[in-house]
């Protein structure tokens, strides 16, 4: 098809490469869906230069490509830096160049994509609950020794629900396990996980949690992953056991239980004990308390047939018969000593016995002697004192009289005296 047209329509009509190139980039640069824009693809050809790092991105099939720049001022504020070859995903705007009559991508942000970005969001949650304290050892309960009722959280149609119950069954018979089951893949397991350890709570009897499932890929185990799950791990008032898959790398579920282990089998024989492993050590003990006490007689036999010998060594009859000898003569010695001096305090009373019988005036009165004494008792001696008529008491050695002074007669004076006078 031919068009023919006059030359002065043509001429107005026709844009210059500027114009069209300036129009293109209002049209691309005032889009408000280009203006902030996520892309996916893979990084390839990527180059760093003074201003920024450049690089393609391209669809897997490499069907279409675009090309992106990260200037350096930005470089730092990336999560992740562009590498040929890795997924991303990209947060950028559209820009225009004229001279060169391209357009580019101008990255504000670069995440990983694909099974990257899911290690990013994993690692993101991990360090805020662990900077919570929800993974510290401190929180981490002990395991009952001997518990008489377990719950369980699993899958009613798993393997891992049929390996625990065997092997629970083999190990502890006569265990109560209450059974909550939950979906443990796909979008709706970490709700369904959440209720079914709420009923376990609600219902009071447990005394082990266990939240197992058997391994998968990492997509399947996410739900062991989600926040709401752990959070409820966390709160739980049970003690938790988690046996989760065969992965090497551990979920957040596994690191808020107060014990993990990597398969369902594992977290039923660490939530009992054996009953045959408990019969075969309590066989032990008591063959080593029969040992212990069967040693600790012969020790005790030993010592006694020692402290014989050391008693025949050391003669202690003889001892002791000397110290019977030695109180016998001390006791003989006391009595020889305790007689003389009875004796000689016996002789000495005798004497005052007799010097008090010379004494006594009764004594006198019975040899003829009397006593003469005033009215008002006192001992009249001498008949000066006396006057005629008073009266007198006489004590005689058998009785006494009263009588009335009718004379009295001076005693003669001294010769000296009368020499004096004269």
């Amino acid at each position: 098809m031919t068009f023919d047209l006059p030359d002065s329509l043509i001429l107005d009509a026709a844009l210059s490469v500027s114009g069209l190139t300036d129009y293109i980039r209002l049209v691309l640069e005032q889009d408000e869906q280009l203006r902030q824009v996520w892309v996916t693809g893979e990084v390839s050809s990527a180059n760093h230069h003074r201003s920024g790092l450049f690089f393609t991105l391209q669809d897997p099939d490499r069907t279409a490509g675009i090309k992106c720049v990260v200037w350096n001022s930005q470089l730092p504020k990336l999560a992740q830096i562009p590498v040929p070859g890795e997924q991303v995903m990209i947060l950028g705007s559209i820009r225009v160049y004229p001279q060169r009559g391209e357009y580019q991508l101008s990255v504000w942000q670069t995440l990983p994509a694909g099974v990257g970005l899911q290690a990013l969001r994993y690692q993101q949650l991990k360090n805020r609950l662990l900077a919570e304290g929800l993974f510290d050892a401190e929180r981490k309960r002990s395991l009952p020794t001997h518990p008489q009722t377990i719950a369980v959280v699993t899958s009613p149609t798993a393997a891992a629900w049929g390996d625990i119950q065997k092997t629970l069954k083999q190990r502890y018979p006569g265990l109560q396990v209450l059974f909550s089951p939950a979906t443990v893949q796909g979008e709706q397991a970490p709700e369904s996980i959440v209720k079914a350890i709420e009923r376990v709570e609600r219902d009071g009897r447990a005394q082990v949690l266990i939240l197992s499932r058997g391994g998968g890929a990492v997509e399947e185990l996410a739900c062991f992953n989600d926040e709401g799950v752990v959070r409820s791990l966390a709160n739980c008032s049970i003690p938790v056991i988690t046996g989760i898959g065969h992965q090497r790398d551990e979920s957040l579920a596994d690191l808020v239980a107060d014990a993990c282990v990597h398969t369902p089998t594992a977290a039923a024989e660490r939530a009992v004990p054996s009953l045959s492993k408990l019969y075969t050590e309590h066989q032990q003990r008591v063959v080593a308390l029969h040992e212990a006490v069967h040693d600790f007689g012969e020790n005790s036999l030993n010592q006694l047939q020692g402290l014989r010998n050391r008693l025949r060594r050391l003669r202690l009859d003889r001892q002791v018969q000397q110290e019977v000898d030695k109180l016998g003569w001390k006791r003989q010695h006391l009595l020889q000593i305790t007689t003389g001096r009875s004796q000689q305090a016996t002789q000495h009373l005798e004497l005052l016995r007799q010097k008090l019988a010379s004494l006594d005036p009764k004594a006198v009165l019975q040899r003829g002697y009397a006593v003469v004494r005033r009215e008002d008792g006192a001992i009249a001696r001498s008949a000066t004192e006396l006057a005629v008529g008073q009266d007198l008491l006489i004590q005689l050695g058998q009785g006494g009289v009263k009588v009335k002074v009718m004379e009295v007669n001076e005693p003669p004076r001294r010769r000296g005296r009368r020499e004096v006078d004269g």
